[in-house]
């Protein structure tokens, strides 16, 4: 005995791409960009770096701007 079939009226895509991205396609990213750049400003590394000493004032005033 044989099952019967269903068929679609419509076709499954309607002229374009239909997706959705889950929470944390978006999250890790954003995650991992913040963590970079948080290791980025850590102060303790500071002493081992020589450079222009208005990048690493942008930096520390950065810093305190996201630490508030």
């Amino acid at each position: 005995m044989s099952a019967p079939t269903h068929t679609r009226t419509h076709p499954a895509t309607r002229g374009g791409v239909d997706f959705r991205l889950p929470w944390w396609a978006l999250a890790l990213p954003a995650l991992a960009f913040v963590s970079l750049l948080m290791l980025i400003l850590n102060p303790s590394d500071a002493q081992a770096a020589t450079g222009d000493p208005a990048i690493s004032h942008l930096f520390e005033r950065l810093q305190q701007w996201l630490a508030h």
